[in-house]
């Protein structure tokens, strides 16, 4: 099946991010907007799951390997330089995003040690 005519699902890695994002509309006008980008990333995502920078191997963060055994890691640029981290599961069937983690640009840098 071309990747054209696949299901595509956005989800997190786990209940607690789910959480933290769900939270972010109930806080301050930055974590309004901030759940205002990640949401459009989201829809970006589903439209095209390959949107994002992929990131290179040797770069990844060896908890992202050792936790979650990424096979792949990409980065989609929010507006005022966060960063959402994702991976990409894919079968014969479905596409499946799953969302690591955001962060400030600052952090970024600090978690893949730039």
């Amino acid at each position: 099946m071309p990747r054209s005519a696949k299901k595509r699902y956005v989800s997190f890695v786990d209940e607690n991010l789910k959480k933290n994002f769900e939270k972010l509309e109930k806080g301050k006008f930055e974590d309004e907007q901030l759940r205002e980008f990640i949401s459009r990333a989201i829809e970006d995502i589903k439209k095209n799951p390959f949107c994002g920078v992929l990131i290179s191997k040797k770069l990844w963060p060896k908890e992202y390997i050792k936790k979650y055994s990424i096979k792949n890691l990409w980065k989609y640029n929010l507006p005022n330089s966060w960063r959402l981290i994702y991976t990409i599961k894919e079968d014969e069937i479905s596409i499946l995003n799953i969302l690591i983690e955001w962060f400030n640009h600052k952090d970024y840098e600090r978690r893949f040690r730039y």
